[in-house]
């Protein structure tokens, strides 16, 4: 999954001459919480909700300009960066938001709210579906479980597993809505354990 693919194309920006009382008017108008500040497409800085609120109530706020106020040097990612890397880089520096420069020209912004349909349609969470909490009797098994699953008509939408636990790790199995009964009673007669059944 690409950044490109989820950005937001349609920017709202600001130039860093217009007034802060402008950027904020942009941000209850629109409801966005990030205008990338740019003159002639290239970027400048970015102004965000939670950098202008210490702003609302100062003294000089009709005179505040946003070049001001802009936050310099914002982090960027690139339009062909996976959404995993862009994740990890809104987590790292607890950003809300990613402008995205095709090489020094701006193309989009990503925010955590597109990260996140990402990462919902990728799981298979924005359909009605079923899941399966699985201990495989063997970590080598898991194409079995899901021969099972297909066998009995399962079809299987997206499989996680946890990354750090040190007990035995649990597969995650989400799948088309389908009645679960019969094909957990199979998996377990193989020696698997169904830990949870979200049906």
């Amino acid at each position: 999954m690409k950044v490109k693919n989820w950005m937001t194309k349609k920017l709202i920006t600001i130039g860093p001459n217009c007034s802060v009382k402008e950027a904020v008017h942009l941000m209850y108008k629109y409801s966005i919480r990030h205008i990338p500040v740019v003159d002639h497409n290239e970027l400048l800085g970015l102004v965000t909700e939670s950098n202008l609120r210490q702003y609302f109530y100062h003294s000089e706020l009709d005179s505040l300009k946003v070049e001001d106020v802009m936050i310099l040097n914002p982090i960027t990612v690139d339009p062909n960066s996976s959404i995993d890397s862009a994740a990890r880089l809104i987590h790292e520096f607890k950003i809300g938001g990613l402008p995205v420069l095709d090489k020094r020209s701006l193309v989009g912004i990503i925010t955590t709210t597109d990260i996140l349909s990402a990462f919902l349609q990728f799981l298979g969470l924005l359909k009605e579906s079923s899941r399966l909490d699985v201990i495989l009797n063997d970590t080598k098994n898991l194409d079995e479980v899901l021969t099972i699953i297909r066998k009995h008509g399962g079809k299987v939408i997206s499989v996680g597993m946890e990354a750090t636990s040190t007990r035995k790790k649990i597969h995650y199995i989400r799948l088309e809505k389908i009645d679960l009964l019969p094909i957990v009673k199979a998996i377990e007669e193989k020696g698997h354990k169904v830990v949870s059944v979200l049906d």
